[in-house]
C-alpha cells in the first residue's frame, strides 16, 4: 500500500523544500522516542523527509508513488535504530548543518555543527487543579494557593556560588563552557558536544559554593502563588503561568498549569457566551401578562411579558451574559415555564369552568 509522504509531514504537494524541512524538524522533535514521542510516527516522518527533501526521489515519487526504487527496501530500507534512517541513503543529499544542529541538538543535547547553538536548561512544569463556583468562572476571580516547588536560591540568585569568593576558569571544560566528544553516527564520525554542567556552560565558576544551597543553586520551598482566573473560563480549561514551575540551576524555570473545574449552578447554565435559566410563572401571569424581577448573577434583571405568554417562550436580555471582552458580553436567555396548580379550590374551579365555557 502506497504511503502519502506529503500527508505524513502535513504539507501540500506544492510545498517548497524549506516548508518540507520545517515540517520535518517540528514533527521529528515532537515524536522522537527519547523525548517520549511515538517511535512509529518518528520513523514515518523520517522516511517521508528522506524522499521529499531529495529532488530526484521526490520527482520519482510524484510520478510513480512509493513503489519506486528510492523508497523501496532495496538498498537498505528504513528499519535501523535511528528511526528509519539508513546511512547509505544520505549519499548525495544536501543538509544545512546549522539547521541540523538545531533539530538534533534539541533531541540529543547538541551536535558539534557550530558554536552558535546553545540549549538553555529549563526546569520542569508543574500542574494543579482548583475548583471555582459558577459565578466566579463567569466573571473571573483569583486564588492564592500555597505550593511546594524547587525555587532559585535567594542567597546566590540561582548561581550556586558564593559571589564574594570570586570566579575562576572551569577546570572541567577549560573555560569553553562545553564538553566535546567524537561519536559515530548515521552521518559518519561527528563531533558532538554538550553543555558543561559544572559551570552551567559559562566557562567560569565561583571559587566557593553558596553556603545556603551548598552549590545546588536551587532549594525546596513553600511558595504562595496568586492565580488569576480569567472571566468566561470553561470547565476543564487550563490557566498557564509562565516561569512559575520548577527552577533549575543555570537555566529558566518551567511553567505552571492550573486546571479549572467549574462548579455547577442550581439555576443557571452556560452555552457559549449565553447564560440560560428557567423561570416559573403562574397561569394567570401567562394569560394577563406580568413584570418580574429576577436575581441575575450580577444583580437584578427586570423582565416584562405581555399577555398570552407560552410555555417555553424565551426572553432575551442583551448584555447580561458571559463577558466576551472588556466591553462586550453575551446575553441572558430566560425560558418561561408555567406552573400549574395540582389542586384547585372550589372558587378557582368554578372560575376555570367559566373560562372553559368561554372557550379558553
Amino acid at each position: 500500500m502506497n504511503k502519502d509522504y506529503y500527508k505524513s509531514l502535513g504539507v501540500d504537494k506544492k510545498a517548497s523544500k524549506d516548508d518540507i524541512k520545517k515540517a520535518f524538524y517540528k514533527l521529528a522533535s515532537k515524536h522522537h522516542p527519547d523525548k517520549g514521542g511515538d517511535e512509529a510516527k518518528f520513523k514515518e516522518v523520517n522516511e517521508a523527509y528522506q524522499i521529499l527533501s531529495d529532488d530526484k526521489k521526490r520527482k520519482e515519487y510524484d510520478m510513480y508513488g512509493q513503489t519506486f526504487s528510492g523508497a523501496s527496501n532495496q538498498g537498505g530500507g528504513y528499519s535501523n535504530a535511528y528511526g528509519g534512517f539508513n546511512p547509505n541513503d544520505f549519499q548525495g543529499m544536501q543538509f544545512d548543518m546549522d539547521d541540523l544542529g538545531d533539530i538534533f541538538g534539541d533531541m540529543f543535547g547538541g551536535f558539534g555543527f557550530g558554536n552558535s547553538y546553545r540549549r538553555e536548561r529549563r526546569g520542569r512544569d508543574i500542574s494543579m487543579e482548583i475548583e471555582v463556583p459558577f459565578k466566579e468562572a463567569v466573571f473571573g476571580t483569583e486564588r492564592n494557593v500555597i505550593i511546594n516547588r524547587t525555587s532559585k536560591c535567594n542567597t546566590c540568585k540561582g548561581s550556586g556560588g558564593d559571589t564574594a569568593s570570586g570566579k575562576v576558569t572551569c577546570n572541567k571544560c577549560n573555560g569553553k563552557g562545553r564538553l566535546y566528544e567524537e561519536k559515530r553516527t548515521v552521518f559518519g564520525n561527528v563531533q558532538t558536544n554538550r553543555e558543561c554542567e559544572h559551570c552551567n556552560a559559562t566557562g567560569e565558576m565561583y571559587k566557593s559554593n553558596c553556603k545556603d544551597c551548598k552549590g545546588a543553586g536551587i532549594k525546596d520551598a513553600r511558595v504562595e502563588v496568586n492565580i488569576q482566573v480569567p472571566a468566561g473560563i470553561t470547565n476543564g480549561e487550563m490557566v498557564k503561568m509562565e516561569g512559575m514551575g520548577e527552577a533549575v540551576k543555570g537555566g529558566i524555570s518551567g511553567d505552571m498549569y492550573i486546571k479549572v473545574r467549574v462548579r455547577e449552578d442550581k439555576i443557571w447554565q452556560r452555552v457559549g457566551s449565553e447564560l440560560i435559566m428557567n423561570h416559573q410563572i403562574k397561569l394567570s401571569d401567562a394569560m394577563l401578562g406580568f413584570t418580574h424581577t429576577i436575581d441575575g448573577l450580577d444583580g437584578p434583571i427586570e423582565i416584562k411579558v405581555d399577555a398570552g405568554a407560552q410555555i417555553g417562550e424565551k426572553i432575551r436580555v442583551t448584555g447580561r451574559g458571559v463577558p466576551i471582552s472588556s466591553k462586550r458580553r453575551g446575553d441572558v436567555i430566560i425560558s418561561l415555564q408555567i406552573e400549574l396548580p395540582k389542586r384547585l379550590s372550589k372558587k378557582a374551579k368554578q372560575m376555570v369552568e367559566g373560562l372553559k365555557e368561554e372557550g379558553i
